[in-house]
């Protein structure tokens, strides 16, 4: 477990390095006389990028260099973080911009590689768990990220913040090399194994990333929506930050056990009560969408979320060939990119008809779709129920 824990640990960092410049990007261009188009325009480009750079990502892993390719994520985001500084300090937004797809890059060379090898890393019969507790450290970084990175312009300015991304990402590089010192042969492809990407087609594969996009699409209705419900009541946005605070805690709580659970039990009936969870707190985010009562649906999504998501993966991914996981990893994480951006732009256009509240009441219908996406293999006698 040493080579999964310097894996996670990498990826702790990684992600610490990312997140810690998620809330002080908007501010940063308004700061600097921004267009709102122009501020929208320079925060998307980096989840474009790492959507298109995801495919890219998990050939090089499958040709054999999965942790070139962390290492390399991580050594990007280094870059990133430089450049943010340069860009602070001499108040250039095109170079922020360049800097913001750099990074949008590491993430998608970066992502595949961490995933498909902490399976093959993985103990027998603990692939689920070590899922769970690399999920575990994906959401503390994405936790703790965000907070320091606020602090951290209030008190250093922004140059100072974005240092913070150079720094962690530096570290995240050191452990991952250590990981390859370790585990590089595990994870090298047998000369005998060729990719054969049709494998991809799997029913098991095809159905958890169906459902992986209709769960993404119903959570960016929370995600995109509320917090604009809330600024629409001229409600203090803090009343969201601790909305996806509770998210947070528990899908942090139950990462872990929802891995464990799928090596037990197998992923299905798992990603059943995940989502069955998720339900029942969109229908109670319908009956009390405002704090503090809002809070209890929060806390069903999170768990949901934390025991769903090591489960789809391991449904998605547990059965692949060696040899074609990353560009599964690859793959598969991208639906959950494209269903964030699908849920944000035609329940925007619900949004535009009838007012934020009008989008709550499609996200259990949304999701209802999760469910006949999750189960058809079983409807049609291709798997079993566990």
């Amino acid at each position: 477990m040493r080579n999964v824990w310097l894996l996670n640990i990498s990826t702790f960092f990684f992600f610490l390095g990312i997140s810690v410049v998620t809330p002080v990007v908007s501010p940063f261009l308004v700061s600097l006389h921004a267009e709102p188009f122009l501020v929208g325009l320079v925060a998307g480009v980096t989840s474009f990028l790492a959507l298109v750079s995801k495919p890219i990502g998990g050939a090089v892993g499958d040709r054999g260099y999965r942790f070139h390719a962390l290492v390399g994520g991580n050594l990007l985001g280094l870059l990133a973080g430089v450049l943010y500084v340069v860009s602070a300090i001499s108040a250039n937004v095109y170079l922020f911009a360049f800097a913001r797809a750099i990074h949008g890059f590491s993430m998608g060379l970066f992502f595949p590689s961490s995933l498909s090898t902490a399976v093959d890393l993985a103990p027998e019969g603990r692939v689920g768990e070590t899922l769970g507790w690399r999920g575990m450290m994906f959401s503390l970084g994405n936790i703790i990220g965000p907070a320091i990175g606020g602090y951290a312009s209030d008190v250093i300015g922004f140059a100072g913040a974005f240092a913070l991304t150079a720094l962690f990402s530096g570290v995240g590089a050191l452990f991952a090399l250590t990981a390859w010192r370790e585990a590089g042969e595990v994870v090298k492809p047998r000369e005998h194994e060729k990719a054969n990407y049709r494998e991809l087609l799997r029913v098991t594969f095809v159905s958890a990333s169906l459902t992986l996009f209709m769960f993404s699409v119903s959570y960016a209705g929370v995600t995109t929506y509320l917090p604009a419900l809330y600024k629409s009541l001229s409600l203090p946005q803090s009343l969201f930050g601790y909305y996806m605070m509770v998210i947070g805690i528990f899908s942090l709580m139950t990462r872990v056990v929802g891995g464990k659970s799928a090596d037990r039990r197998g992923p299905l009936p798992v990603i059943t009560l995940g989502l069955t969870l998720l339900l029942l707190g969109y229908v109670l985010l319908n009956l009390y969408t405002l704090p503090p009562r809002s809070y209890v649906s929060a806390a069903l999504i999170g768990a949901g979320f934390g025991l769903a998501v090591p489960a789809m993966q391991l449904m998605a991914l547990g059965n692949l060939p060696r040899r074609i996981r990353t560009m599964g990893s690859g793959i598969y994480t991208m639906f959950f990119d494209l269903g964030t951006l699908a849920g944000q732009v035609s329940l925007g256009y619900v949004a535009q008809l009838y007012g934020y509240a009008g989008v709550f009441p499609l996200l259990p219908l949304i999701l209802g779709v999760g469910f006949i996406t999750l189960y058809a293999p079983v409807i049609w006698g291709k798997v079993n129920a566990r």
